[in-house]
C-alpha cells in the first residue's frame, strides 16, 4: 500500500451498499406513491449503511452530540418514527426537514462541486439559475 493512498475496509464497502440501497429503496418507494414498506426498508438500510461507512460512535456523535443540530436530528428521527407508522407522506416531509437542518452545512460545497461537472455546471452557471442556486445553499459563495 502505498503511503497516503485512501482504501476502504471491508465494512465501509458493505455501507456503502447499504447506503446505496437505501437510497435506491427510498426513491423507489416515493415513486411508487409512498409505499411505506419500500420507505422504511429504505431508512434502515440507509442508517446502517452510514453507520457501517462512518463507524458507531462517529453516527452517534454526528446525531447527538451537536446541539446546533438537535432540531434536525428529532425532526429526522420523528420522520422515519412516522414512516414506521404508516404515515409515509408527513413522515417523508417531516424527514426530509431533518436532513435538511442537518446537512445543510454541506450544500454550498455540493453546489460548488455540481457548477465544475461539464454539463450540470453549465446549466447551473446560467444567469438565471445561479443566483436561485446562492440563495437556496445559503447564499454565500465559496472562495475557491
Amino acid at each position: 500500500m502505498p503511503p497516503g493512498s485512501v482504501f476502504f475496509t471491508d465494512a465501509q464497502k458493505i455501507g456503502v451498499g447499504l447506503t446505496a440501497f437505501g437510497v435506491f429503496f427510498m426513491l423507489l418507494g416515493i415513486v411508487l406513491f409512498f409505499d411505506s414498506g419500500l420507505l422504511a426498508i429504505g431508512n434502515i438500510l440507509f442508517l446502517s449503511g452510514i453507520t457501517l461507512i462512518i463507524g458507531f460512535t462517529s453516527t452517534i456523535q454526528f446525531f447527538f452530540r451537536r446541539r446546533d443540530k438537535l432540531r434536525g436530528t428529532l425532526a429526522f428521527f420523528v420522520g422515519i418514527f412516522m414512516v414506521f407508522v404508516r404515515w409515509p407522506i408527513t413522515g417523508m416531509f417531516v424527514e426530509l426537514m431533518g436532513f435538511v437542518n442537518l446537512f445543510g452545512d454541506f450544500f454550498p460545497v455540493v453546489l460548488n462541486f455540481l457548477r465544475r461537472l461539464p454539463v450540470i455546471g453549465t446549466i447551473l452557471n446560467l444567469p438565471g439559475i445561479s443566483p436561485l442556486m446562492d440563495r437556496l445553499a445559503g447564499g454565500r459563495k465559496l472562495p475557491v
